[in-house]
């Protein structure tokens, strides 16, 4: 494979004469053209699936169905037809032009609703006229639906759920009635068979159908001009989603998928979605993700594994809790209670490190009663005999039951009660993960029963935990390879690993092996155990590698030059130039030049920076505040993330030739 440069954008940020609302998949073929003059060879998209009423790509309410949202109506065969013979149609669409025009940020919920309601509109007026009409694509469309759903063997489950969904008013799948919230293959069938719903079906169908239609007409476009697309793989799927409600077997929907303590986030990070059932995935061949990979392979030429880590091991903590602090690896290795009574630890002294302790002072201290105090901790806990000490219930199984409790109807006083007690729950050195089987709590050190064991009880913990790990590399590496290979061989795509912050030491042998590229963003390519944490020299870089700027979970170019001074002058000892800009000057375009044309020496196969990042070339496409620049601010939930538009169209950006002739020399230097 040669050298390529490109270039990463959500679908969503496009911007052209006809999206004005928000980007759609035919504004691909503008940037096409865009790419084209530029010189780039790569167009890599955030996720394009269905939401729903999620903004967040990575959130994903299928794994297979294209977001409606991403359909150009105004392309579609039945547009004209409908625009002259539907009064309702052309008025709504209409206001939907003067009211949806462009802006730097678009608002996700409206934009999504006002399309669906276009969309409904349209088809019922072509299900109303097609056996009458004159239109060819009107009267060929039921054979076409026909086609669609034989080839597509998950757009049934989709269009039923969808349909459900509509009923309960975009309620999780999960607070619906019994009848249809555990549904088995044969009842998904019999609901689709159902004559009364056979129109709102079909319309999810015709819905996929044309978007899927949109869709490869742009991926043909792009490949016409020599161009390769790179789609994004979400690993993980929102719990309210037709593969969660379809599939149980494949998900672990006692557990949920995040990350473990740091310094940033000293409680991990609990994102909410299930785990995969590797083992039933495996049973089953791996069909679901085969298939997954397969449609996406309609579209793209290589693809984006999001967070590769997930598939040697997923931090997991159970459902009932809050956060991820309690979390554990999956796999994992674990000990028994005989290991911990061979090196000298009774059940007493195991029960002390692994199940939290909690005095009556604890609640005292908020109450100022001792009896109050007594109640509230009577309602979770256990007396410790008739110590002034107490172990939460049995039955207690996560924050999440201590937090659903009332114990008084001060506000404030609850509140505090709630966390002293969730955050006691907290506190352990172990956890008992099945009967007498223990694993460590990833900050145990930190608990209160560790600072009370001698240092000899502590080695001896920390030299079995130790041993206990050795043996974890080894099942990480089994099943990456096999969750991998059977991913990476569905389709000819190209894999790319998304393997930041990794540090994982089968990780890059895997890769290798099956010929993944990994992820090498630049301004974490450092060698961190080293004094003043240099950069790696790019050209060091490996060949089988994307090499980037920035990602849509990070500062732009423009807000790291401008707020990450460290890291900032860290880099510029590492270009080693005469030429090099004062690391305290303002970011202009000359800057933003000299960052792109250094980065471009790197040794990777793919460099492809974010649209913005090279948008800094032309001082013309600054924003005058450059924080709404950004794409995504991790750890928030607003209307901001995820809403960002290019902040001129695609035909302005193409006829600028100082932009274009910058970006060619940085693409030259990559890919000679």
């Amino acid at each position: 494979m040669k050298k390529r440069t490109g270039v990463v954008v959500p679908l969503s940020a496009l911007y052209t004469k006809d999206s004005a609302a928000c980007g759609d998949f035919l504004a691909l073929k503008n940037l096409a053209d865009f790419c084209e003059k530029a010189g780039f060879s790569v167009v890599q998209l955030l996720p394009v699936n269905d939401t729903g009423t999620q903004s967040s790509p990575y959130s994903g309410l299928s794994a297979f169905a294209l977001h409606p949202l991403f359909i150009r109506i105004n392309a579609l065969p039945e547009f004209e037809a409908a625009l002259k013979g539907c009064k309702q149609f052309a008025s709504a669409y209409k206001n939907f032009e003067k009211n949806f025009t462009y802006k730097r940020r678009f608002d996700y919920d409206a934009v999504v609703n006002e399309k669906n309601q276009l969309l409904h509109l349209l088809y019922n007026y072509i299900e109303k006229t097609s056996a009458k009409s004159e239109n060819e694509s009107m009267q060929k469309l039921p054979a076409q639906m026909e086609k669609f759903i034989r080839a597509n063997n998950w757009i049934i489950p989709y269009a039923v759920f969808k349909n459900i969904k509509d009923e309960n008013m975009q309620a999780s799948w999960k607070s619906w009635d019994e009848q249809v919230r555990n549904v088995s293959r044969e009842k998904i069938m019999l609901k689709w068979n159902n004559k009364a719903k056979k129109s709102s079906h079909n319309f999810f169908v015709w819905c996929q159908m044309r978007a899927s239609e949109q869709f490869k007409e742009s991926a043909e476009y792009l490949r016409s001009k020599g161009i390769i697309l790179k789609g994004d793989i979400p690993i993980l799927m929102n719990e309210d989603s037709v593969d969660c409600w379809t599939y149980p077997e494949f998900f672990r929907q006692d557990l949920r998928a995040g990350s473990p303590p740091d310094g940033e986030n000293p409680l991990g990070q609990n994102w909410g979605f299930p785990t995969y059932d590797w083992e039933r995935l495996e049973a089953d061949g791996f069909a679901w993700w085969k298939d997954r990979i397969k449609v996406s392979s309609q579209y793209y030429d290589a693809f984006r594994i999001d967070h590769v880590l997930g598939f040697f091991r997923i931090w997991a903590a159970k459902e009932t809790e809050t956060t991820a602090y309690l979390g554990h690896t999956v796999p994992y290795s674990d000990f028994s209670r005989k290991d911990l009574n061979d090196l000298g630890f009774s059940d007493d002294r195991i029960k002390w490190i692994s199940e939290p302790h909690i005095p009556t002072g604890l609640i005292e201290n908020i109450t100022w009663n001792h009896d109050e105090a007594v109640a509230f901790l009577e309602q979770v806990c256990d007396r410790v005999n008739n110590e002034e000490l107490w172990n939460f219930k049995k039955e207690i199984s996560g924050d999440k039951e201590i937090y659903s409790k009332k114990f008084c109807d001060d506000e404030r006083k609850d509140s505090a009660v709630k966390n002293a007690l969730a955050e006691k729950w907290r506190d352990r050195s172990l956890i008992q993960i099945k009967k007498d089987r223990f694993i460590k709590v990833f900050t145990f050190e930190k608990s209160s029963a560790w600072k009370t064991l001698s240092w000899d009880e502590q080695e001896k913990l920390k030299n079995l935990f130790a041993r206990t790990e050795e043996k974890e590399d080894g099942l990480w590496k089994q099943q990456a390879l096999s969750t991998l290979g059977a991913i990476v061989h569905a389709s000819d795509m190209i894999p790319c690993a998304e393997d930041l912050g990794v540090n994982l030491k089968v990780m890059p042998e895997v890769l290798q092996k099956l010929e993944i590229l990994s992820l090498k963003v630049v301004r974490w390519c450092r060698e961190w155990e080293k004094n003043g944490q240099p950069y790696i020299p790019f050209d060091q870089y490996p060949a089988l590698s994307v090499a980037t700027t920035s990602v849509h979970d990070s500062s732009t170019l423009r807000q790291w030059w401008n707020s990450e001074k460290d890291s900032v002058r860290a880099f510029l000892s590492a270009c080693k130039t005469e030429n090099c800009p004062d690391s305290n000057s303002a970011f202009t375009p000359d800057i933003a030049e000299f960052i792109l044309k250094t980065v471009a020496k790197c040794a990777s196969l793919l460099l492809i920076n974010p649209l913005q990042d090279y948008l800094f070339l032309e001082h013309c496409f600054y924003l005058e505040n450059e924080n709404d620049e950004r794409i995504n601010v991790p750890g928030s939930v607003n209307s901001f993330n995820w809403t960002y538009r290019i902040p001129v169209s695609i035909e302005e950006m193409s006829e600028n030739k100082s932009l274009l002739n910058k970006i060619k020399t940085v693409v030259q230097l990559h890919d000679n």
